[in-house]
């Protein structure tokens, strides 16, 4: 699938570390680095535009070695792109550590994952079909 993108970084254009990667690594566009302050979140800027086709989103998701080695994740995990949005793809990153965080320009912040998606309408009825888990949830199962 073909996505239109406009790169107004110096960074390279977002893409897959292997061969079976379902996420694209997304760079910060700086001018400054920044700091993360420990419970401190920002907005920080990918420089990249993109037109994605009808019935697509991209999905903003942390990059699990930042997430596991330096408590760095996205806030609004996953951050949905529609495909009508034309503004700068931006993450919002918030620091979960105890240490303070320092990005630099051109550091991976956040992977990317182009996925379709379905357009529902609504069948409102009185009831709705039994099933066997019912109203179940939360850890129902009492399995952790």
């Amino acid at each position: 699938m073909k996505v239109k993108i406009v790169n107004k970084s110096s960074n390279e254009l977002p893409e897959y570390n292997t061969q079976h990667s379902a996420g694209l690594d997304l760079r910060a566009n700086l001018t400054n680095e920044i700091t993360l302050e420990p419970l401190e979140r920002k907005l920080i800027p990918t420089g990249l535009f993109i037109e994605l086709t009808v019935g697509f989103e991209a999905q903003i998701r942390p990059r699990s070695g930042l997430a596991l080695k330096k408590g760095i994740t996205v806030l609004n995990s996953p951050g949905t792109i529609d495909a009508d949005y034309r503004g700068e793809i931006q993450v919002i990153l918030v620091n979960l550590s105890s240490e303070k965080f320092v990005i630099q320009h051109g550091d991976r912040i956040a992977q990317m994952i182009v996925a379709s998606h379905e357009v529902v309408s609504w069948d409102e009825v009185e009831f709705l079909e039994n099933s066997s888990r019912g109203e179940g949830g939360f850890g129902h199962t009492g399995k952790n």
